[in-house]
C-alpha cells in the first residue's frame, strides 16, 4: 500500500512538473505572420492563414497540417468560432465581415457585414450562440465592441474604447473580458441574460509589451497572450497573477484549449509562424 502510494505521488509530481512548459506542435514557418484564431472542432485544430493569408489550416493531434479552405479574394480571417449548428464563423478584418463556412461543402458566405465595422478582430461565443466581437481602429488608436445575434444583427455595445483586441467570456458567461492592445489594459464587463454589457471595470494593466488573445478555463482563470514578451500570463478571477508561461517564441497571438482532458493550451506564434503547446492544471472553459 505504501509502495503504491509512493508511486502515485511520484507520478502526480511528474505531471505537475510538466505543466506550463512550452513545446512545439507544428514545425516553424508553416503559417503566415498573421497566424491566429486557434479553435477546435471534432478533434481538429483550425488556425487562420495557413502558408498564406486568406486561408484556414487544419491541424491534427500529431501536428500535421493541411489546407482546409481558401477564403474569397480580399478576405483575411483573424479569429474562429463555431456556432450551434457547427458552422465555422470567422472575423474577417480585411473584408469588414463575419464570414460563415459550411464545414461539409466548404462554402464561404457573408454572415454579417456592417459598414460601421472597423476591422473585426477577435470573437467569442456564448451558449445561446451570440457572438461578441472586438473591433479596433489601429490607425486612430480606438476601438468598438459588438454583439452579433444568431440572426446576424449587429448591436454596438461600446465605442470610444482603445484598440480592442482579445475578447473572452468567463466560465459562467456572466463576465466579458476585453483588452486594448496599444493601451495595455484589460477591461471586464457584467453580461446579463440578454447579452447586454454594463459596469465596466479595469481588470489589469501593464507598462510594457502588447496584449492579444485571451481565453478562460473552467475555474474562471484568464489566460492572456503577451505579444512581444513571449509569455502567456494567467490571472485568477480576482486579478492575481497565478503563472506566467514562457513560450519558445516572442509573439504569441492567440490561444485555445484542447486535448483529451482539455488541459493543453494551444498558442499561435507570429514570429515562428507555428503552433506551440503547454499543459495546464485546469481544463479550458469548454
Amino acid at each position: 500500500m505504501k509502495v503504491t502510494l509512493f508511486v502515485l505521488l511520484i507520478c502526480f509530481s511528474d505531471v505537475l512538473c510538466q505543466n506550463y512548459i512550452a513545446s512545439d506542435l507544428t514545425v516553424e514557418n508553416l503559417f503566415s505572420e498573421n497566424i491566429e484564431g486557434p479553435c477546435f472542432k471534432n478533434g481538429i485544430l483550425y488556425v487562420v492563414n495557413y502558408k498564406t493569408n486568406g486561408t484556414i489550416g487544419a491541424v491534427k493531434h500529431d501536428g500535421t497540417t493541411e489546407l482546409f479552405v481558401t477564403l474569397p479574394e480580399g478576405s483575411i480571417a483573424n479569429a474562429i468560432q463555431f456556432d450551434k449548428k457547427g458552422h465555422m464563423l470567422l472575423a474577417d478584418f480585411k473584408g469588414h465581415n463575419i464570414l460563415k463556412v459550411d464545414m461539409k461543402s466548404k462554402t464561404v458566405s457573408v454572415f454579417v457585414h456592417n459598414e460601421s465595422f472597423n476591422q473585426p478582430n477577435d470573437i467569442c461565443i456564448n451558449k445561446k450562440g451570440q457572438l461578441f466581437a472586438s473591433d479596433p481602429n489601429w490607425k486612430e488608436g480606438t476601438g468598438k465592441l459588438w454583439r452579433i445575434e444568431v440572426d446576424g444583427r449587429s448591436v454596438l455595445l461600446k465605442e470610444n474604447m482603445g484598440t480592442t483586441n482579445g475578447i473572452a467570456l468567463s466560465s459562467s458567461e456572466k463576465i466579458l473580458y476585453v483588452n486594448e492592445s496599444a493601451q495595455r489594459k484589460i477591461w471586464m464587463f457584467d453580461v446579463d441574460a440578454k447579452g447586454e454589457v454594463s459596469n465596466q471595470k479595469l481588470f489589469a494593466s501593464f507598462e510594457d509589451f502588447g496584449l492579444d488573445g485571451m481565453k478562460c478555463d473552467r475555474k474562471g482563470n484568464l489566460y492572456v497572450t503577451r505579444h512581444g514578451k513571449g509569455t502567456v500570463v494567467i490571472f485568477s478571477p480576482k486579478g492575481e497573477i497565478l503563472h506566467e508561461v514562457k513560450m519558445r517564441g516572442m509573439k504569441p497571438s492567440n490561444l485555445n484549449f484542447g486535448g483529451p482532458d482539455g488541459r493543453t493550451g494551444y498558442v499561435t506564434m507570429q514570429d515562428r509562424k507555428c503552433v506551440e503547446i503547454f499543459r495546464t492544471a485546469t481544463a479550458g472553459k469548454k
